[in-house]
Parts: C-alpha cells; sequence; structure tokens
C-alpha cells in the first residue's frame, strides 16, 4: 500500500494537472508529471481507487472523489504556504522554492501549517499567483486569460504563473515581468511561435509554449 508521502504526491498531482487543463487526466500523463513509468502510475492509481480516493475508468481518466479531492487540497494549502514563508521570511526567489515545499509539505503538521497561516497573514496567493486553498478546502473563482490568447493591444495584469519551470520564472524576473506586472500585448505571431509584449517601457518576445503557463487579468484603470 502507497505511504502517506506518495498518495499525497499522486492526488496532489491529478489536482495540478486539472488546475492548468480541460483534458482528460490519464494514467499516462500522471507518468509524465511525475517522472514515473506508466505501469507504476497503474498500480498506484488502482491502489487509489481501492482505497477511494479514485475513480478510474479502464483507459479512462483519473478523477478525484470527494475524500481525495479533500487530501489533495490540503496538500496544496501546505506547499502553497511553505512556499508563500520561504519567499517572504527567508529570501527564497520564486524560481528555487517548489522543490523544498515538495519535500516540507509532507513535514509539517495540520497544526503547524494553521500557525503559519496566521503568521503569514493568511494569504490567498502564494508567490506564482496560485490560489491558496482555505483550510475547509475553498478556493476562489477568478476570470483569467493565458498571456497566448490575450487579444493583441489588450492591457493585462500578470495573475499567475505556473512554477513547473525554474528557468521560465528566472527569465521572467530577468526582463522584469512578475505577478501584478502591466504588459500590453503588442502582437502574436503563431507562425513564428512567439507573442511580444511590451512590459514598462521594455519590448519582450515570449515563446507560445511560455506564454501559456501565464494566466493573465484584465487590467484595472
Amino acid at each position: 500500500m502507497a505511504g502517506p508521502t506518495v498518495t499525497e504526491d499522486y492526488l496532489k498531482a491529478i489536482w495540478n494537472a486539472r488546475e492548468w487543463s480541460d483534458d482528460p487526466v490519464t494514467n499516462s500523463v500522471l507518468a509524465s508529471r511525475l517522472g514515473l513509468s506508466p505501469s507504476s502510475v497503474s498500480e498506484l492509481v488502482r491502489k487509489l481507487a481501492d482505497r477511494g480516493l479514485v475513480t478510474h475508468a479502464r483507459y479512462g481518466s483519473v478523477e478525484l472523489t470527494d475524500e481525495g479531492r479533500r487530501v489533495a487540497l490540503a496538500t496544496v494549502r501546505k506547499h502553497r504556504l511553505v512556499e508563500t514563508f520561504l519567499v517572504d521570511y527567508l529570501g527564497y526567489d520564486w524560481a528555487d522554492v517548489h522543490d523544498e515545499a515538495e519535500v516540507l509539505e509532507h513535514a509539517v503538521s495540520d497544526t503547524f501549517i494553521e500557525r503559519l497561516a496566521e503568521k503569514l497573514g493568511h494569504p490567498t496567493h502564494d508567490p506564482h499567483g496560485d490560489p491558496i486553498p482555505t483550510a475547509a478546502g475553498d478556493l476562489p473563482t477568478v476570470a483569467q486569460v493565458p498571456l497566448a490568447q490575450v487579444d493583441e493591444g489588450a492591457v493585462v495584469t500578470v495573475a499567475r504563473v505556473s512554477d513547473d519551470d525554474p528557468d521560465l520564472l528566472r527569465h521572467l524576473r530577468e526582463v522584469g515581468i512578475d505577478i501584478g506586472t502591466t504588459v500590453t500585448l503588442a502582437a502574436r505571431r503563431p507562425a513564428a511561435g512567439v507573442v511580444e509584449l511590451t512590459a514598462g517601457d521594455q519590448a519582450v518576445a515570449l515563446g507560445l509554449p511560455a506564454a501559456e503557463t501565464i494566466l493573465t487579468e484584465v487590467a484595472q484603470p
């Protein structure tokens, strides 16, 4: 039977995959996200299904049950609060906190994490703009559009950036793009695979795959 750390990692991976895509979460998707063989993932998913944490149709998608969702969101809450603490109190860069939080999220108790949340002032989002679930498992619902899909000429605010690629996070900081930065989509060039934008007085070109991992909201006047 999978231990608590492995169980939490799998359930969180399922949750995270659904956060960023409407595509079905299959065993192959999980294998890619977790860096494991499809056969290993299939066996673990079967065990999670036996415990009532996921549902899985043969050759179909993996879905969290209510209990699986509860465990996943509790783990996501720990992860994002730890990331916030590392940035706000220990001076970590936003590109360097994910792996640390992956370890620490399994080492802290629920009591510790609630005291940490209080110390941090009950933040609603982590350093990457990811929403932090409440202790009750609630999440805010806000309309956000990937930068790659923003209309040309639109002025938007960067609201969220995937933390899957530390190199991209470092590059965005280098070109002056952070959570809360206002940017103008100057041009979308599908043939070249890039979008061109301005952030302040700086012109920036980003590949379309990178621009898909940056979520934006309409800039407030």
